[in-house]
């Protein structure tokens, strides 16, 4: 028996990886967080699966005799989890209990709401000679916080800011960033990426939190922060420069080559 944390995206059904619907497709018992994850990622399931549970009003200890009871009976779990479980999953107190259990467990990644926000706004998080860092945090809240990572220190490095978990705490986060990042700073707000509903407001340190007020967002929603949101003056990735070859191409371009060969195919035909 095994327990598997599978990744089952931003909410999408769609997003959810091909290893990580099969194995749910294979799970007589499927957990879910009903608060977190659309009941339509369970479509595949939902007739075939013996018990589907919403966790959304259970506590750990619960958790933990649902774990035993399918240990008990044989039955492989599929805990779905929203994002990827890897990334505030709350997965790390339920694998220590399984690990006191003795019960198998696997991670299986998922599409994150940083990568499916990204992608909402059609935007890359890390331009050559803008930003090459993100660094993942969520703001402060009942969740004990080491002093070093709290956000004006980590403000300090002017990295790209994915922030969870914080838009209530949006005038806070403001009055905390615009000394690092300046008040005319890119921000964009993700609300339920990827759901049906979805929806997302952008603007500047100055502005965004009226412009959330204004939106309601509440509760799940991502706050990204940094200049590669809103400019166009990034440099060229040297992944693709004819100036910087590498093992899989050499410093003479494709393009050159098929011009050089065309030119002499020409000149074959010209003189034959």
């Amino acid at each position: 028996m095994t327990v598997y944390f599978i990744g089952a995206g931003p909410g999408d059904p769609e997003l959810m990886p091909l290893k990580g619907l099969r194995i749910l497709k294979s799970c007589p018992v499927v957990l879910y967080a009903g608060s977190l994850i659309p009941r339509e990622v369970l479509q595949e399931v939902e007739h075939s699966a013996e018990r589907i549970i919403d966790t959304a009003t259970i506590n750990l200890d619960e958790m933990q005799q649902l774990f035993k009871q399918a240990h008990k009976e044989g039955k492989d779990v599929a805990r779905l989890q929203c994002g990827d479980p890897s990334l505030y999953g709350a997965i790390g107190e339920q694998i220590r209990r399984l690990e006191q259990l003795g019960i198998d467990y696997q991670i299986i990644p998922g599409v994150s709401a940083v990568a499916a926000s990204a992608a909402y706004l059609g935007k890359e998080l890390t331009l050559s000679g803008v930003s090459q860092t993100i660094i993942f945090t969520r703001y402060e809240g009942k969740t004990p916080f080491p002093e070093r990572e709290r956000l004006p220190q980590l403000a300090q490095s002017g990295a790209t800011l994915a922030i969870h978990l914080g838009v209530t705490y949006m005038k806070k986060i403001v009055a905390e960033l615009i000394p690092h990042y300046g008040s005319d700073c890119p921000v964009a707000v993700c609300y339920r990426t990827s759901w049906p509903d979805q929806d997302k407001v952008t603007g500047t340190l100055a502005d965004i939190s009226q412009k959330v007020a204004d939106k309601g967002f509440k509760l799940t929603a991502l706050i990204l922060v940094g200049r590669v949101l809103d400019t166009a003056a990034f440099d060229d990735s040297h992944l693709y420069s004819q100036d910087k070859p590498n093992i899989f191409r050499k410093r003479k371009g494709v393009i050159d080559n098929l011009t050089e060969l065309e030119s002499r195919t020409q000149a074959d035909t010209t003189n034959g």
